[in-house]
């Protein structure tokens, strides 16, 4: 009887020892390898430091001590009152105009007026934000109407020194802002996902639930 009782507990604990080895290599595959195989990464063709930008002491022009204000001098609206989204060289040209002159010293700014500048060639940017092409998503609404604090939806991006590389789904093509970092989908920011759900919610949040309504959103 004691043989076969230790038989029976060597057997509980080589099933457990197996369920643990199966379950941690799970975790492991989907969570680490995984992403790593579904996200392309890509650094952006030139390096922008937002943090110098939204000085207002180095940048001229800058007016209004808001975080929205420092933003809309690059990222503009419209007269119609549709958003620009990421700037075209002319806006740029309004303050570096001379491909001669940098008005820093970062190599950044000397490579930017070279290439692009002098060439009159726009920057071939990759958008870490555009959503799918069946969403519609009014800035106007949620920046000049809502007053939302551009933080809301993309975090500290606008005070980075640095540009993240740009990760793409290798399936959707979509960026991996949108879909979240987290394959688990846990989230702790409301910038760390852009999908249906968090709009769902921040609508639910600040009492606009009537907005959750499909064709609100998907035209």
């Amino acid at each position: 009887m004691e043989k076969k009782s230790n038989s029976n507990r060597s057997s509980a604990i080589g099933g457990i020892l197996f369920f643990l080895a199966g379950f941690i290599g799970s975790l492991i595959v989907g969570w680490i390898i995984f992403p790593m195989v579904l996200y392309s990464k890509q650094p952006q063709p030139l390096n922008f430091s937002h943090a110098i930008h939204m000085n207002p002491e180095r940048v001229e022009g800058i007016e209004g001590d808001t975080e929205i204000d420092k933003c809309q001098f690059c990222h503009e609206f419209r007269e119609d009152g549709t958003f620009v989204g990421i700037p075209r060289l002319s806006k740029c040209t309004e303050c570096h105009d001379d491909p001669d002159s940098p008005l820093g010293e970062t190599k950044e700014e000397k490579e930017f007026l070279k290439t692009y500048v002098a060439a009159e060639k726009e920057i071939p940017w990759l958008s870490y934000y555009r959503q799918p092409d069946c969403v519609y998503f009014p800035h106007i609404a949620h920046v000049l109407m809502g007053k939302l604090q551009c933080s809301v939806c993309h975090g500290n991006h606008g005070h980075l020194d640095k540009l993240p590389p740009f990760e793409q789904n290798r399936i959707t093509k979509y960026s991996r802002n949108i879909w979240g970092k987290r394959i688990s989908g846990f989230k702790k920011h409301s910038w760390d996902r852009m999908k249906m759900d968090d709009c769902a919610e921040c609508h639910s949040k600040t009492g606009h639930e009537q907005n959750n309504a499909c064709f609100v959103c998907h035209k």
